[in-house]
């Protein structure tokens, strides 16, 4: 019976510590992400020099100068919200993104920077992950 028990508390274990890391982001797909959804407007680099950039109303952002622009905090929860959409930006059109329900949807938690949870989707939780490796210190 112990080590019946010993194997459920182990798997358990497993299957916590692995959903806790799939709620952080995986940098590496969400470089995937960028490169196909986002790079035409703000850049390879993230600076806001992508190709679009000549025909855009409103100039596209330095992504890498998010966390710079909020004090050295990383806007988790504005990032989070401007890319799926509860945060329409008028450069975007209506909504952002553009992409249709590709960027919807409630797989994923984050951690604010007041350390609350906001629930988005795995892409936007990816996306994030590698927006925040970009950011200029």
């Amino acid at each position: 019976m112990t080590r019946v028990f010993d194997l459920s508390v182990l798997s358990l274990a497993v299957a916590l510590s692995a959903s806790a890391a799939s709620a952080d982001g995986d940098a590496a797909t969400g470089e995937a992400l960028y490169d196909r959804y986002c790079a035409a407007c703000h850049g390879a680099e993230a600076t806001g020099h992508g190709p679009m950039r000549a025909v855009l109303t409103v100039q596209p952002s330095d992504l890498t100068a998010l966390s710079a622009g909020n004090d050295g905090v990383f806007p988790m929860e504005r990032v989070v919200k401007r890319i799926d959409g509860r945060d329409p930006l008028v450069a975007h059109g209506s909504q952002m993104p553009v992409y249709g329900d590709f960027f919807d949807g409630d797989g994923a938690s984050l951690r604010t920077e007041s350390g609350q949870p906001v629930i988005t989707s795995t892409p936007v939780a990816d996306l994030v992950a590698y927006l925040q490796n970009l950011q200029v210190h």
